[in-house]
């Protein structure tokens, strides 16, 4: 077994496949983590998916099917990281209008390890271009990224051009904590299937919580987490300032998360 596979609508990719995903940048997908074949909040990414495929194909998403293909694809990889790409080889950037069928192509790649230790994060005037949808023009997130390190930190905030008010970060959402309740930022952002869990998480557990329109200085005086399908990150600094300590609102989230079941695929 490889350290990681491709597959295309339920065979190995070939290069064909892949080349048209590489050549034409028009797509949607979600990832997550997979243990023993099962996945936490299965309903999100199909949801997530099926919303993509009527929003960029005007197609429906055969989820009885792409379950199938997933779990063809796992039978040798029980544990791992899936993404699933939703393409079409038959897409014509110069006739994009044209009906076209989507293909599913799902890889496979070793287990992510939680993310370790806080974050410093630098606060970036963007907005991404058609939030709710996870489409593959990821450029801007990995650009905004990259310089973030270059400067000094570990990651970008994103704060909205027009009014600077917290949005979320290249490839997470942020959760922020009063000491009453858990905050959530009140804004046009890709709202994460992990922000979905912990939301109903804490509804179970009971614990308050809101969105809220945040400045980038209220945000600096509360604590605050990041949270992706691959775990919940502390976050230490926001542009060199300190936050006070996150562990309450850590152990909140982990908690929340607990709650939530693992459905197999």
């Amino acid at each position: 077994m490889s350290a990681s596979q491709v597959w295309c609508n339920g065979v190995p990719a070939d290069a064909a496949a892949l080349q048209a995903l590489a050549l034409v940048n028009y797509g949607h997908f979600t990832s997550m983590q997979v243990r023993g074949g099962a996945v936490q909040g299965l309903d999100l990414h199909l949801q997530r998916l099926a919303e993509g495929n009527r929003a960029l194909f005007d197609a429906p998403l055969d989820a009885a099917q792409l379950r199938a293909w997933m779990r063809l694809a796992l039978a040798q990889m029980p544990d791992a990281s899936l993404r699933v790409t939703v393409f079409s080889r038959g897409f014509d950037h110069r006739q994009p209008q044209r009906p076209c069928q989507p293909d599913l192509l799902i890889s496979l790649t070793p287990p992510a390890p939680p993310g370790q230790g806080a974050v410093t994060l630098q606060a970036v005037a963007f907005q991404r271009p058609l939030p709710q949808l996870k489409h593959v023009a990821t450029l801007p997130l990995f650009h905004y990224r990259r310089q973030a390190r270059l400067a000094g930190y570990d990651d970008a905030l994103f704060l909205a051009p027009e009014d600077g008010r917290v949005i979320e970060g290249s490839v997470w959402n942020v959760a922020f904590w009063d000491g009453q309740q858990v905050l959530w930022p009140q804004a046009q952002a890709l709202r994460g299937t992990c922000e979905a869990l912990v939301r109903r998480g804490l509804a179970q557990l009971g614990v308050a919580q809101c969105e809220q329109v945040l400045s980038l200085e209220q945000a600096q005086r509360v604590p605050a987490i990041t949270l992706n399908a691959t775990g919940v990150q502390p976050v230490s600094a926001i542009e060199g300032a300190a936050l006070p300590d996150g562990g309450e609102l850590q152990a909140l989230v982990a908690r929340a998360l607990d709650t939530q079941p693992w459905a197999p695929i």
